[in-house]
Parts: structure tokens; sequence; C-alpha cells
């Protein structure tokens, strides 16, 4: 069970990574209908390809990858939190739609899957791409830089 569950780890990380692999144990999860654009031949819809994978076979390790993250404290915990909420169900792709509305680099994904029980998933995400690389903006909780502020949505104070 041990090898099985490296394997497909490794297939996840190859998938994320953007490399051709054909192992049996982890195929991707496939469409039922064609992704919109050409995000399909750039890596964008292999990006929410690999996220599902990562889902499906509860890969913390596949998620990091896919969400284009550092592998620590903080990233394993919200990985874990994901999988948590999703992990582990079967989910299968029945439709992306890429759109690169903010850029070549830059664009939004839906997601639309069902798990194996029947119970529908849709989900929105930033996908941008770094260093050729696509990725899905699925962490939310990223420490701040040291030096730099975050953010704030604060009211600005008279």
């Amino acid at each position: 069970m041990e090898r099985r569950r490296l394997l497909a780890v490794a297939a996840v990380l190859v998938v994320a990574s953007g490399c051709s692999s054909q192992d049996d144990e982890a195929t991707p999860s496939h469409p039922t209908s064609a992704s919109s654009g050409s995000a399909s031949s750039d890596g964008a819809r292999e990006a929410v390809d690999a996220y599902v994978d990562a889902l499906n076979f509860r890969s913390a390790t596949g998620l990091i990858a896919v969400g284009g993250v550092e592998d620590e404290k903080w990233s394993r915990q919200e990985a874990a939190q994901i999988l948590a909420d999703r992990g582990g169900r079967g989910w299968k792709v029945e439709d992306v739609r890429i759109e690169h509305d903010m850029g070549p680099d830059t664009g939004s994904a839906r997601l639309v899957a069902e798990d194996r029980a029947g119970k529908p998933m849709r989900d929105t995400f930033t996908v941008r791409r770094q260093r050729g690389t696509w990725h899905l903006v699925v962490f939310t909780h990223q420490p701040t830089e040291p030096g730099k502020e975050s953010a704030s949505t604060d009211e600005p104070g008279s």
C-alpha cells in the first residue's frame, strides 16, 4: 500500500511539473467536455488536472507543487486543511474553462467536478504562470515576506 501511495505522489508531481508520463496507477482526471481557449495547450489546464489528482490521492506535496508555494510548515498545514475538506473523494472533472482574462500569464479557471458519490464541486481559481509553469492560487494563508506589510482592506482613518 505504501508503494502505491509513493507512486501516486510521484505521478502527481510529474503531472504538476508539466512532464508527460503514462503511469497506470495515477492517471490524470480527464474532462467530458473540452476546455476553452488555448490554455489547454499551454499548461493551465494541466495544472487544474494536477490539482484534482492531488485531491484524489490526498497529496499535500502535489497541492504544494500545483500551488507554486514553498514546502514549509504553513503550506503543509494549509494543504492538510484543503485535503481534509475535499481530499480522497474520487473527483472526476466534468468541465474546465480557462480564460486568460488578466493577461497572458494570469487568468481564471472554472472547474466543475463530481465525486464518486455524485456530489458536485464547482470552484474558480486564479491561474498564473511563473517561470514557464502554470500554478493555481489555492493557498490563501501565505505569510508576508519580512519587511513587507500585508494589504489591508480596512477603511482609511481620518
